[in-house]
C-alpha cells in the first residue's frame, strides 16, 4: 500500500514526522504548547503530505482562510442576544458579512472550557471582540493565535478599535438635564465595579477608564455636574452588574427610597432608565414633575412608552458595520470614534 492510498491520520503523521500524536494535535489546536518555529514546520510538513488536520480549521489550510469571523462577546450568548444594544451591533455586523458570504461564529469570553474554546477559535480567520475583554486566559489566547482583531466598545492594546464618544454623550445629557436645576442627583451606573450585585460604589473601586465604557460615561456626568456646582458623592452612585430589568429596578428603587430622594436620575443605559420610570410610577411619583430621568443608548422602546425617554442615541448597528469593514479590509485600518445624539423627550424635557 502506498502512502497516498493510506488514510492520513494523526498517528500516521506522528510516525512520518517522528513526533508524538499530542504534538501534531497541539500544532492544530493548541498553538501555545509549541514554539512558533516548530508549529510552523509541523503545519508545513502536514500540508506537503496532504494532511489537513482533525478539524475544519485545519482543512482550511488548503485555501488559507475559513470564511468564518469569530465574534468574541464579553457576556454569555443568551444575554448578548437579548440585550438590545448588542443585538443591534450583531445585526450591523451580519449585514456586511452576509454581503461577503462570510459566516459569524459567536464565542463567549466567559466559556470556562479552555480546550473547547481553543478548538472554536482555531476555526476562524480572526476576531471581532465586543465588550470589555479582561486581561487573562482568553485575552492571552487570542494574542497567541496571531490573527487579525478589531475591538468594539473598548480599547485593546495593539488592536484597532471602534467606539462611541461615551464621555461626550454623557456630558451633553447631563448639561441638558441641568438646564432645570435639580435639588438632588443620583447616577444609576452599569458595571462600574467588579461585582455581581447591585451596590453603591466606593472610591478607587472603579474599573480602568481605558477598559470600561461606563467609567467614561460616569466621568462625563460628574464633570458636567461639577462644572455647574454639583458634586455627587459615591453613596449617590449605584452600579448594576447586568443590563437587565431586575437589577435596574432594584437600583432604581434603592435610589428613589434614599434620603434625600433624587429629583434627577442619570442612567447609563435605556434599560436602566426604563426600569427607573416604572419604579417611580409604581411609587406614585410623577415623571418628569417629581423626578426627571435620562437614559443612554437610544433603543426603540424608549420612544414608544409614556412618558417617552430622553436619552443619548448611539449608532449600535453602525459600530458593527464599521468593525466588519475594517476587518475585511474594506475600510482604512484606523480607530473610529462615533458621535452620539441627544434625543429630548418627555422624561426630561
Amino acid at each position: 500500500m502506498t502512502d497516498r492510498s493510506r488514510r492520513l491520520t494523526v498517528k500516521l503523521m506522528a510516525e512520518k514526522l517522528n513526533v508524538s500524536t499530542a504534538t501534531i494535535s497541539n500544532a492544530f489546536n493548541r498553538p501555545d504548547q509549541l514554539s512558533d518555529a516548530r508549529r510552523r514546520w509541523i503545519l508545513e510538513e502536514c500540508k506537503r503530505l496532504g494532511y489537513m488536520g482533525p478539524n475544519a480549521a485545519a482543512r482550511s489550510l488548503r485555501t488559507g482562510r475559513t470564511g468564518n469571523v469569530g465574534v468574541m462577546l464579553a457576556d454569555n450568548l443568551a444575554y448578548s442576544l437579548t440585550d438590545p444594544v448588542a443585538s443591534e451591533f450583531l445585526h450591523g455586523l451580519a449585514e456586511v458579512l452576509d454581503r461577503r458570504h462570510m459566516n459569524m461564529l459567536l464565542l463567549s469570553s466567559r466559556d470556562d472550557d479552555e480546550h473547547r474554546s481553543r478548538l472554536q477559535e482555531s476555526m476562524v480567520d480572526g476576531f471581532i471582540v465586543y465588550g470589555w475583554l479582561k486581561k487573562g486566559r482568553t485575552y492571552e489566547r487570542l494574542l497567541q493565535h496571531g490573527k487579525p482583531m478589531v475591538a468594539v466598545d473598548f480599547d485593546l492594546e495593539g488592536c484597532t478599535w471602534v467606539n462611541i464618544d461615551n464621555y461626550e454623550g454623557a456630558s451633553r445629557s447631563a448639561e441638558h438635564a441641568l438646564r432645570q436645576p435639580p435639588e438632588n442627583v443620583a447616577i444609576l451606573g452599569l458595571r462600574l465595579v467588579d461585582t455581581d450585585r447591585v451596590c453603591r460604589i466606593r472610591d478607587r473601586e472603579l474599573f480602568n477608564e481605558a477598559r470600561a465604557i461606563s467609567v467614561r460615561r460616569l466621568h462625563g456626568y460628574t464633570d458636567a455636574l461639577e462644572a455647574a456646582g454639583y458634586r455627587v458623592p459615591a453613596e449617590r452612585i449605584w452600579s448594576t452588574p447586568t443590563n437587565t430589568h431586575q437589577d435596574a429596578y432594584q437600583a432604581a428603587r434603592e435610589a428613589l427610597t434614599s434620603n434625600p430622594r433624587p429629583d434627577l436620575l442619570l442612567c447609563m443605559s435605556d434599560r436602566i432608565a426604563l426600569a427607573a420610570i416604572q419604579a417611580a410610577l409604581q411609587m406614585g411619583l410623577r415623571v418628569p414633575e417629581d423626578v426627571r430621568i435620562v437614559g443612554f443608548d437610544g433603543i426603540p422602546e424608549g420612544a414608544n412608552l409614556h412618558p417617552s425617554l430622553t436619552t443619548v442615541y448611539q449608532q449600535s448597528a453602525e459600530k458593527g458595520r464599521i468593525a466588519a469593514r475594517i476587518f475585511l479590509g474594506e475600510q482604512e485600518d484606523a480607530n473610529v470614534l462615533l458621535p452620539t445624539c441627544l434625543l429630548v423627550r418627555e422624561s426630561c424635557p
